[in-house]
C-alpha cells in the first residue's frame, strides 16, 4: 500500500460506487427493492452519508472514547492502528463486536491507515509523544482530527497543529472533553454570567511536577511483528528498549515522553476549564511564579490563577468533587466542581442548580465526540479547536517552565514567548529525530 497521500487511482470508494449507481440509473434497471436503511430511511443513516472513522493507538483512554463513538448511528470505524499488536487485536474485537461483523481492518503503521480514502476522520490515541505530528500527517492526508490531550509537548507543537488546521482546511477537536461535560459547563456558566461578581481567583487541580532523564536497562526488543518499539519511539529521541514503558502508561514521567513536567495531565483539562471562564480562549498568563504548593499566574485582567498540587483545590463544600476538580471565586460568590458531577455553590446560589441536567458527567465523551462529529459535518469550529488547545496548553507549558528554572516569568500569550529570558524560550520546542518531520 502507498503511503503518500494520494489515493490509488484505480481505487472505487464506497461512495464514489454509490454515486455511479446514481448517475446511472436511467440507463440501468435497479433493483426493485432497496432495503431502507441503505436509503436512510427509518432513521437509519445511509451508508454513503456515514461519517468513516480510523483509530490510531488503543489504550484505556482510548477505550472509552472510542466506546463513545462506535455508538454514533453516523459514524462508521473502519480500521484501527497500534504498534503492538495485542493491542490492535483488542480494539479490532471492540469494534468487529460492537458491528456485529469482522470487517474492521488493522494496520501496524498508521501512514496506512491514512492512505485509505475512505477515513474521513481519525482519532489519536497514543501517548503524549505522537499526538501533534499524528495530527499534522493526518490534516495533510485529508482527514479530520480528534486528539487526545495533551496535543502537543510543547508550545511550538500546538502551534504547528493550528497553523496546519486552519491550512488544510480540517476540523480538530482537542480531547479536553470537560467543555461537553454538563456540570462544568454550569460553573462555568455561572463565571460568565457575573452571579460571582467580578471573578478574582481559578483554581486548578493539577499532579505535583516531576522530571525525569533517567533510562531503564536496555532489554531485547520483541519482534516487530509483536511489537515496532522503533514506531513506538517515534519523533522522541531514541532510548533502548524496555518492558516497563510499554505497560500500559509505563512511559509517564520520563521526560522524553511527557509534556509539561506531568502538570499536562491533569492541567490540560482544569486549566482549560480556567481559561474558558476568564473568557481567555486567545489569550493567557502573563506572569507565573512558585509558591510552596502551587503555582500562581496573574492574567492581564488582573484574575489569579492558581495551580494547585497534589491535585486538589481548596473547598468550601463539603462535596465530594472527585477528580480533576475546579473552583471559581468572584468578589460576590463562588463555585465548585469535578469528575463526580456534584457542584457546591455560594449559598446565595443555590437555586441556580434548580434546573441543571446531568446528560454526561465526568470522564464521559459522549458530548465532545458529537460535537466533534456535528463539525464534521457542518465544517464549523469545535468547542475545543486549535486555538483553544495552543492557548489553554500554553498556560500549562509556562507554567512547567516556571517550575523547571525556578523562577518567575513573564510571558507574552499571543507571541507564545517569554519576555527577555532566552533560557526559558528554549524550553518552547524541542527537536523530533529523524526521520520524522513536517
Amino acid at each position: 500500500m502507498k503511503l503518500d497521500d494520494t489515493p490509488d487511482a484505480g481505487h472505487v470508494s464506497r461512495r464514489n460506487f454509490l454515486k455511479g449507481l446514481t448517475a446511472a440509473a436511467g440507463a440501468v434497471m435497479l433493483p426493485s427493492f432497496i432495503p431502507a436503511p441503505a436509503l436512510g430511511r427509518g432513521g437509519a443513516v445511509a451508508p454513503s452519508e456515514k461519517i468513516g472513522l480510523g483509530v490510531i493507538g488503543m489504550g484505556s483512554r482510548c477505550a472509552v472514547v472510542l466506546g463513545s463513538m462506535l455508538g454514533e448511528p453516523d459514524v462508521r470505524c473502519l480500521a484501527v492502528c497500534d504498534v503492538k499488536a495485542d493491542r490492535r487485536r483488542s480494539a479490532k474485537a471492540m469494534v468487529d463486536n460492537r458491528y456485529g461483523s469482522t470487517d474492521c481492518a488493522t494496520y501496524g503503521d498508521f501512514r496506512e491507515l491514512l492512505a485509505r480514502p475512505d477515513i474521513d476522520a481519525v482519532l489519536i490515541a497514543t501517548g503524549d509523544r505522537w499526538h501533534a505530528l499524528a495530527s499534522i500527517m493526518a490534516a495533510r492526508a485529508g482527514k479530520d482530527v480528534y486528539s487526545e490531550k495533551p496535543c502537543g509537548m510543547n508550545s511550538a507543537e500546538c502551534a504547528l497543529i493550528e497553523a496546519t488546521m486552519r491550512q488544510c482546511g480540517r476540523v480538530y477537536q482537542g480531547g479536553t472533553q470537560r467543555r461537553s461535560v454538563a456540570n462544568f459547563q454550569k460553573a462555568v456558566q455561572l463565571a460568565h454570567s457575573g452571579k460571582l461578581g467580578k471573578l478574582r481567583t481559578m483554581h486548578a487541580s493539577v499532579y505535583q511536577p516531576t522530571i525525569n532523564f533517567n533510562w531503564l536497562p536496555a532489554e531485547p526488543e520483541p519482534p516487530r511483528e509483536e511489537l515496532d518499539w522503533d514506531l513506538w519511539l517515534g519523533p522522541s529521541p531514541w532510548r533502548p528498549f524496555n518492558h516497563q514503558y510499554i505497560n500500559g502508561r509505563g512511559w509517564q514521567g520520563y521526560d522524553d515522553f511527557t509534556a509539561g513536567a506531568n502538570l499536562m495531565d491533569w492541567g490540560a483539562h482544569t486549566v482549560d476549564l480556567c481559561q474558558w471562564a476568564n473568557q481567555a480562549d486567545d489569550a493567557g498568563p502573563i506572569a507565573y511564579e512558585l509558591a510552596s504548593d502551587k503555582i500562581v499566574a496573574r492574567y492581564a485582567n488582573g484574575v489569579i490563577l492558581e495551580l494547585n498540587y497534589e491535585r486538589r483545590v481548596p473547598q468550601e463544600s463539603q462535596l465530594n468533587l472527585g477528580t480533576c476538580p475546579v473552583r471559581f471565586v468572584g468578589d460576590e460568590g463562588w463555585v465548585e466542581t469535578g469528575d463526580t458531577g456534584e457542584i457546591g455553590v455560594h449559598p446565595a446560589l443555590r437555586g441556580e442548580l434548580r434546573q441543571m441536567g446531568r446528560k454526561h458527567i465526568g470522564l464521559d465523551a459522549g458530548g465532545h465526540a458529537r460535537n466533534f462529529f456535528d463539525c464534521v459535518k457542518t465544517r464549523a469550529a469545535t468547542v475545543v479547536n486549535p486555538t483553544v488547545i495552543r492557548h489553554s496548553h500554553n498556560a500549562c507549558f509556562a507554567a512547567a517552565i516556571a517550575w523547571q528554572l525556578n523562577r518567575k516569568l513573564a510571558f507574552d500569550p499571543v507571541k507564545a514567548e517569554f519576555i527577555n529570558d532566552a533560557e526559558a524560550n528554549r524550553l518552547c520546542s524541542r527537536a523530533w529525530r529523524e526521520p520524522w518531520r513536517i
